[in-house]
């Protein structure tokens, strides 16, 4: 099941939100999420629950036995036992093809991969694991004693399969003590809706524009094609997935919880460096505190830590070689921007700076779009206009005059822009009269009803919508 869905927004949500607020008792409501989640995540892989509930089981009971070892030598065995065995999992699921597909070919073997179907959301709960007895092994936090509020944290179907990577320490206290508002639930169900317009009528529409440039025959593309193409694929992932953070982040406060932000505006950025401090915050923050500093972070051997955090990078997304192509990209880029344009780019006009970031940012998402080695060097050559290519073709014309308000809708939804304009006229209607206060209580609650509508409007013409993320 997913967010965007017609099942989800009109049945199990509207259920969900009956049952958990017509229940008084919190350790009542705590089942229900639990049941609630394990129904959604049944819904798309009822043979996975199980390895959901096995791999819940064994983490809680890692983290029980790590807080209680007091000799450090066996405390950090049964850490290494638990991030290991909790990868070894998450290898099996989602690289076991790609490693034996590879190794056929370096040793020229026959071995027939088995056919193994990757469980939606295990790169989003493995990672939820490992942080939780890291942390415990750290003393930051103390394990949790109760199986099913352990369970509460690892399933809670807001962020279970596709993030955002939710540390125990963010909601351990609201696992027993949340409050949930009227407040906090119009400010949910706002957010929700905004983030589910993202998804189904920016991102499907740009994905949709993207795939006449993106999936045709490349070596008819023309320069403007092509940068036309992977710009719609770029405004596709950042409403993708920003969209489903905001459900996520609104379904929590629906029912109570408050989770931090995964995106800042990543597309306003100067420097790759700092594109990465405001894209998926909660992976770039968990590579960092889980892989970038106990290997020596900024203190030692720092081109080396970014080279493993940026190897890892590129294959968390994927057990594919472009991934890994694209996570060496940004590990390149962010290393000359450390080493020879430290300091430059915040020198320079914004407009330059911003001009270097848009162009590599593109060329970065090619290599992220295209699993064709082949097809992406095509697809690189057409970005730079090799092999004679026209700059312009009339089926990008075309293609561009028509939906050119679309494309300044999406470069105006990437930026605060929107954001800062609506704080200014809440603002001055609060300066105003009461009546004005009045109009403007009525009138967003309809505009986002308008929205929603739209929205449900675009997912019945929709044929098949899933986050780009599921895939992860």
């Amino acid at each position: 099941m997913v967010f965007s869905s017609l099942i989800f927004l009109c049945v199990f949500l509207p259920l969900t939100a009956l049952l958990y607020y017509i229940t008084g008792n919190r350790r009542w409501r705590n089942g229900l999420l639990i049941a609630a989640s394990l129904v959604f995540y049944a819904w798309g892989e009822p043979g996975y629950v199980i390895l959901l509930l096995v791999c819940g089981l064994f983490n809680y009971f890692s983290g029980l036995s790590i807080e209680k070892t007091k000799d450090r030598n066996k405390k950090k065995a049964k850490l290494v036992l638990a991030v290991s065995l909790n990868i070894l999992i998450l290898v099996f699921f989602k690289y076991t093809g790609f490693l034996l597909e590879n190794l056929n070919r370096l040793l020229g073997l026959t071995v027939n991969a088995p056919d193994i179907y990757l469980p939606v959301g295990i790169s989003f709960y493995t990672f939820k694991a490992i942080s939780y007895v890291s942390d415990i092994y750290k003393g930051k936090i103390t394990a949790q004693k109760s199986y099913w509020k352990f369970m509460l944290y690892i399933s809670l179907f807001h962020h279970l399969v596709a993030g955002p990577i939710i540390r125990y320490p963010d909601i351990a206290d609201e696992i027993d003590h949340r409050e949930e508002t009227p407040e906090g639930v119009r400010d949910g169900v706002r957010r929700f809706i905004a983030g589910l317009a993202k998804k189904v009528i920016l991102s499907n529409t740009a994905a949709e524009i993207a795939g006449t440039f993106l999936d045709g025959d490349l070596s008819r593309l023309s320069v403007a094609g092509a940068w036309l193409g992977i710009l719609l694929f770029a405004f596709r992932i950042y409403f993708d997935f920003s969209g489903y953070s905001d459900m996520a982040i609104g379904l929590g406060k629906i029912f109570g919880f408050n989770y931090g932000e995964n995106f800042n505006y990543p597309y306003i950025s100067k420097s790759l460096t700092e594109f990465w401090r405001r894209w998926h915050i909660s992976l770039g923050t968990f590579f960092r505190d889980y892989v970038y500093i106990p290997l020596g972070g900024n203190r030692r051997h720092i081109i080396r830590n970014l080279l493993v955090v940026w190897l890892l990078t590129g294959l968390w997304h994927g057990a594919s070689w472009n991934f890994i192509l694209w996570g060496l990209f940004n590990f390149v880029f962010i290393v000359i921007e450390k080493k020879l344009l430290k300091g430059f780019l915040e020198r320079i006009p914004g407009l330059f700076s911003r001009i270097y970031f848009v162009i590599v940012t593109l060329i970065g998402w090619a290599f992220f779009y295209f699993t064709d080695t082949a097809r992406l060097l095509v697809f690189v050559g057409a970005l730079f206009g090799t092999s004679g290519r026209s700059f312009i073709d009339p089926d990008a014309r075309i293609i561009f005059e028509n939906n050119c308000v679309f494309i300044m809708i999406c470069i105006l939804a990437c930026t605060p822009i929107l954001k800062y304009l609506a704080g200014i006229t809440e603002r001055k209607i609060e300066e105003r009269s009461k009546l004005a206060a009045g109009i403007q209580n009525i009138g967003q609650p309809f505009a986002y009803t308008v929205v929603f509508i739209v929205s449900l409007v675009f997912l019945v013409s929709q044929t098949y919508n899933p986050f780009l993320y599921f895939q992860f």
